[in-house]
């Protein structure tokens, strides 16, 4: 062996034990901030739909902007030594995103639909509902302008745009199986919401299936709204809740009550009249239209009250059970999934015990 070779061979030797000298000295700093919040999480991660209103500032919207305003769940989280860390995710594409974070363990909770959570603990995943309610989003078929359609009947045949696996995907079954129609009786083009708006605006699709941007399109004159859910059970609306890893709620039950109280606290501070002006504030905030805000509350046959209620009720279960069985029956998963296990009611429960909230809901 060389001199020369001799010599590289030991200053590898001597840069790989000050790598190891390096990388010891760091680890009582590791331990102590690890110590210092108990074993506690650096931070606890929620993923929230967010909105750029036009001060360029990333806003969330639903119960989460309330949760971000009110701030106690962060103060909570910081006297642990925890931050609090709200990860904004698309309107176009909420549902593969969240279900991505969830894959990769980069988020702890979100708030979104009840579909997309089925179908993500059918592909593997473990997460659990933490607190229901906040979010009851009307649903509607809207038709271009200058159609004659009356009724979903009358688009037998027809093509209507709708985002498979995304939440309102099961009212739309509810109101095909209410007219003795199927899935098979519409040619479905598979569209997020961005390029559903513009097919049927351009008479690429006969109609389509949305939320409340529906009015945008009245508003534009390039769409008419022929039904709703404002009339028709709960069970008709999207449903859009918080839900959780199912090993971050049992390695950190203290850190979940802490999420699960906030959430509860702003529903019932949204429940009550005046928490209606304070909820409309906030949409228009973050980036939607005052008047489509009101539009979508305006007629609507759920009380206000009862659209916060985050009660564990047997409707609720039999609502999941219908949307698992939807969800089987039309392929979008190809197991059952055991709807038991997706609740994790202890959270909620604690929660309305500690603000003494037992009795202010009621199924």
């Amino acid at each position: 062996m060389s001199a020369s070779t001799t010599f590289s061979a030991r200053r590898r030797r001597a840069a790989g034990f000050l790598a190891c000298i390096a990388l010891i000295s760091m680890l009582p700093l590791a331990g102590s901030v690890h110590a210092a919040n108990g074993g506690l999480p650096e931070s606890v991660r929620i993923a929230a739909v967010a909105r750029n209103a036009t001060s360029g500032k990333t806003l969330f919207s639903g119960s989460s902007a309330l949760v971000v305003e009110q701030r106690w769940l962060e103060t909570e989280l910081g006297k642990l030594g925890v931050k609090l860390e709200w990860v904004p995710v698309t309107t176009n594409s909420v549902a593969a995103q969240v279900n991505e974070a969830f894959a990769n363990k980069s988020i702890d909770f979100a708030q979104y639909g009840d579909l997309p959570s089925v179908i993500a603990n059918a592909s593997g995943l473990r997460t659990q509902l933490v607190v229901p309610g906040g979010s009851l989003n009307n649903t509607y078929l809207v038709v271009p302008a200058n159609s004659t359609a009356q009724s979903i009947k009358d688009l037998k045949g027809k093509k209507i745009a709708l985002h498979r696996g995304r939440p309102w995907e099961y009212p739309f079954s509810r109101l095909l199986a209410a007219n003795g129609m199927r899935l098979s009786d519409v040619k479905i083009l598979n569209l997020n919401p961005q390029a559903g708006a513009a097919a049927v605006a351009t008479g690429g699709a006969d109609a389509f299936f949305t939320l409340s941007d529906a009015f945008l399109l009245e508003d534009k004159q390039v769409g008419k709204i022929i039904w709703s859910s404002k009339k028709p059970p709960h069970d008709w609306k999207m449903r859009a809740e918080l839900w959780g890893d199912s090993g971050f709620l049992k390695k950190y039950p203290q850190l979940a009550q802490l999420v699960a109280t906030a959430y509860v606290r702003v529903h019932q501070n949204a429940s009550v009249d005046s928490g209606k002006e304070a909820f409309i504030r906030h949409e228009t905030e973050s980036g939607q239209l005052e008047s489509v805000v009101r539009r979508e509350l305006a007629d609507d046959h759920a009380q206000w009250k009862a659209r916060w209620a985050p009660l564990f009720s047997p409707a609720l279960r039999s609502h999941y059970a219908a949307v698992a069985g939807y969800a089987k029956e039309s392929r979008l998963i190809n197991k059952a999934v055991a709807v038991d296990e997706l609740f994790a009611p202890q959270f909620v429960e604690q929660a309305l015990t500690q603000l003494k909230l037992q009795n202010f809901w009621t199924p």
